[in-house]
């Protein structure tokens, strides 16, 4: 139960805006010339736990979609390999953007 109420509690107060985020600004603000151009580059993320990867890619997509960057669907995905094992992999998507944990 608290860790639910922990995790809605850190996405209520997780900074919207590129602009918002306040530590390594200089990358947030590379980020949000980005979002200017047309253009947008496909990006991968990776890094530890808590160094503000979702929290970066929320604001991404928010700036680039506005709100309906928000609606989330959860599925699993199964790939069969050459070797037919079956591999499943839980992602969580928008019509904008793919989150895996491998």
């Amino acid at each position: 139960l608290l860790s639910t109420n922990m995790s809605l509690w850190v996405d209520k107060y997780r900074p919207r805006e590129l602009s918002k985020l306040d530590y390594h600004k200089e990358q947030a603000i590379d980020l949000q010339r980005l979002c200017e151009q047309q253009d947008f580059p496909h990006l991968m993320f990776f890094g530890n736990s808590g160094a503000g990867k979702k929290t970066r890619i929320m604001c991404i997509l928010r700036e680039l979609y506005g709100t309906s960057a928000e609606r989330l669907r959860n599925e699993t995905m199964t790939f069969t390999t050459p070797s037919n094992r079956k591999i499943e992999i839980m992602t969580v998507s928008s019509n904008y953007h793919m989150e895996c944990k491998l």
